[in-house]
C-alpha cells in the first residue's frame, strides 16, 4: 500500500528535477532576453545553409575576435566598446572579468570562439533567404547582453 502512495511523489519530484534541468540549460539565454541591454553587431554568414544539418544561419561576427589568442580553451570574456553609429564591436578576449562596461561570456576552443549568438533558428525558406541577404554585408545583429556576460541573438536586420 505505501508503494502505491509515493508513485505520485515519485513522478512529482522527477518532474520537479526534470524543470529544474531546463531552467538550468536556459539560464542565460534567458537571463540575456530579460534583463540584458541591447548591442548591435556587425554580422556576416558564417556556414552556408546545410539540409542535413537543419534550417539554421550559422553567423560570423567580423568585429568580434575569432580566437582567444594564446589561451584558447575555457571561459574568456570579450568586452564590447562603441564602434561605427549605434554598432558595437569587440575587444580583445581576456581571461578576467572585465570590471565595467558590456562584455561577452564566451568559450574557446582552438578554433572559434563561441558567445551563444552563433545559430538563428528558422523555417527552412527564411533561413535560406536570411543566409542570401546577410552575405551583402550591411546586416547586424540584435544581441541582447545582461550583466554576467549572456548573450542572446534577437533579431538579424539592416541598420
Amino acid at each position: 500500500m505505501s508503494t502505491l502512495r509515493s508513485r505520485p511523489a515519485v513522478l512529482a519530484l522527477a518532474l520537479v528535477v526534470q524543470l529544474g534541468l531546463v531552467g538550468v540549460a536556459v539560464n542565460g539565454q534567458l537571463s540575456a532576453r530579460i534583463t540584458g541591454e541591447e548591442y548591435l553587431l556587425r554580422v556576416a554568414p558564417f556556414d552556408p545553409h546545410d539540409p542535413f544539418r537543419g534550417a539554421y544561419v550559422d553567423l560570423d561576427y567580423p568585429d568580434l575576435p575569432q580566437r582567444a589568442g594564446r589561451r584558447t580553451e575555457g571561459t574568456v570574456f570579450v568586452p564590447l566598446v562603441p564602434g561605427e553609429g549605434e554598432v558595437w564591436t569587440g575587444g580583445r578576449a581576456q581571461s578576467e572579468r572585465p570590471d565595467q562596461g558590456p562584455f561577452l561570456r564566451c568559450s574557446g576552443d582552438s578554433w572559434r570562439l563561441s558567445c551563444g549568438i552563433e545559430s538563428m533558428f528558422l523555417p527552412p525558406d527564411k533561413a535560406l533567404e536570411l543566409e542570401r541577404s546577410v552575405a551583402d554585408g550591411d546586416h547586424v545583429a540584435v544581441v541582447r547582453v545582461d550583466g554576467r556576460g549572456n548573450a542572446a541573438l534577437i533579431d538579424v536586420r539592416r541598420p
